[in-house]
């Protein structure tokens, strides 16, 4: 059986962050083209955690801040809608944004694997101290998808690094 079953292309899977570089966006959407496959950006909410995963049926989630305003993820979803639109309307990409709760990193790979993904395509980590800190206490992304995946990990870099 080919790639392209009845549902469809194989997507590709698309790690998306609020003030993200560009450049992960617009490879992840040039790739797509070529491909003719869509997209599914997914946010991975850090703030939350998984508390039942039925593949058939969304994730159940449970915040850890419960006194967090839905405010704050819808204002999340907008931005990112806008950044993704105006980076992949104009080529003409289909694409969708879904967003997870739990372990950025677990969260992709368990989306890539229920959609049958092509490909990951995520950034490299930022710059900065803060960030130096954070991925050495909980891990890059990029670095447990590229060692724990079974399908191809396209790890973005951002220009001038």
């Amino acid at each position: 059986m080919s790639d392209q079953s009845v549902t469809g292309p194989r997507p590709l899977v698309v790690g998306v962050l609020p003030g993200q570089h560009p450049e992960v966006l617009q490879t992840a959407a040039s790739l797509a083209k070529r491909l003719a496959a869509p997209m599914i950006c997914v946010h991975v909410d850090e703030a939350s955690y998984l508390v039942e995963w039925d593949p058939a049926r969304t994730a159940h989630r449970s915040s850890l801040h419960r006194d967090a305003d839905d405010a704050e993820i819808r204002a999340t979803t907008r931005e990112l809608r806008s950044s993704i639109e105006a980076r992949c309307d104009s080529m003409a990409v289909e694409w969708t944004l879904r967003t997870l709760p739990g372990d950025p990193a677990r969260a992709i790979g368990r989306l890539a694997a229920e959609a049958n993904a092509l490909m990951i395509v995520v950034g490299t980590p930022e710059r900065g101290v803060g960030h130096r800190i954070s991925a050495a206490l909980n891990g890059s992304v990029a670095a447990w998808l590229s060692h724990h995946q079974e399908r191809p990990v396209l790890i973005v870099p951002v220009a001038g690094k």
